[in-house]
């Protein structure tokens, strides 16, 4: 992939959630010129159902970009559309829509994604919760050359990212969305002065980052603290882990894992105090250091036992 550097790149973008937003706005005050930006259809939200608008969309119309909003490039006129535009480039993150392949090969260099992982590890829907999920110890972004297979195409650029005890699945994807644009820039530049030099993927690396589902959510006790300390940090913002107290979830957003053994019944509250609540595991307690009742909002566990004590509770497992 090579290029004269004698102009700007004309990209379209595609994306829809916030992690594709500091991408599309570096490129905005770069030197490139963004011809239109694809995103998913407004959708309901919120209690109301209200229809509410991509936050990439938002960003594009601020910008006085075009908006181009379609469920398939199997539409009506998608393709003469996406065509038009005549871009050398298409960007794309988290855009949720697959691109057959005559969309991968219709700008003149074809199609590059941000991906939310060190690939070929955690290719897939999911990547960054599965990485804390997982206990990695790192993460990163990876600009790839897009390609029919899931995440399989060629890797252009890296960025590394630590996942520490105190991280969740929103602290990553805040740093990942940003260094996401980081990377985007930088594989920019190296294309245009003709240095880009495309990884091939190594399969026997793979594994694969399935979906989120809301049955994942249901803590189970007997599992080790470190493992679902893990489920706890990486479900923050959706599932959320949670446990049923007399029919109803009570949700935790923040924890850390005590390796050591702890008298009591798997699934007990065995200590109460300013720095958490301590729950048995099947190996080990778990410390949760931010929770929500039913109804109520999310508060730290200091606030939280005020007034109201959970000792001796046994959830189940």
């Amino acid at each position: 992939m090579t290029r004269e550097n004698n102009k700007k790149l004309r990209i379209i973008y595609a994306g829809s959630p916030e992690f594709a937003v500091p991408a599309l706005e570096a490129l905005i005050h770069s030197e490139h010129e963004v011809v239109a930006v694809y995103t998913q259809p407004d959708r309901p939200a919120g209690r109301g159902k209200k229809m509410t608008a991509q936050p990439v969309k938002i960003i594009a119309e601020k910008a006085g970009i075009d908006v181009v909003q379609i469920e398939s490039f199997k539409d009506e006129g998608a393709l003469e559309t996406l065509e038009s535009y005549h871009a050398d480039l298409m960007v794309v993150a988290a855009y949720s829509l697959l691109l057959p392949q005559v969309v991968l090969d219709m700008p003149k260099y074809g199609c590059i994604n941000i991906h939310g992982s060190l690939l070929p590890r955690w290719r897939g829907a999911a990547p960054i919760h599965r990485a804390i999920q997982a206990g990695d110890k790192e993460t990163g972004v990876t600009i790839m050359q897009m390609a029919l297979g899931l995440d399989t195409g060629d890797m252009l650029y890296k960025i590394t990212c630590p996942i520490r005890d105190t991280d969740t699945g929103q602290s990553i994807h805040d740093q990942l969305s940003s260094d996401g644009a980081d990377a985007l820039m930088s594989t920019l530049d190296l294309l245009v002065e003709g240095k880009l030099e495309p990884e091939v993927q190594n399969d026997s690396l793979t594994c694969y980052a399935h979906k989120l589902s809301k049955k994942e959510a249901e803590i189970d006790w007997s599992a080790s603290a470190k493992k679902i300390d893990c489920s706890i940090r990486a479900f923050d913002a959706w599932p959320v882990a949670y446990t049923l107290m007399d029919g109803e979830r009570l949700r935790f957003f923040m924890s850390s894992a005590i390796e050591t053994t702890t008298d009591g019944k798997i699934g007990e509250v065995v200590a109460e105090s300013k720095k958490g609540i301590e729950i048995v595991t099947g190996e080990g307690s778990v410390l949760i250091t931010r929770l929500q009742m039913p109804n109520k909002k999310a508060m730290d566990a200091k606030d939280f036992l005020n007034g109201r004590s959970l000792l001796g509770q046994v959830f189940p497992s």
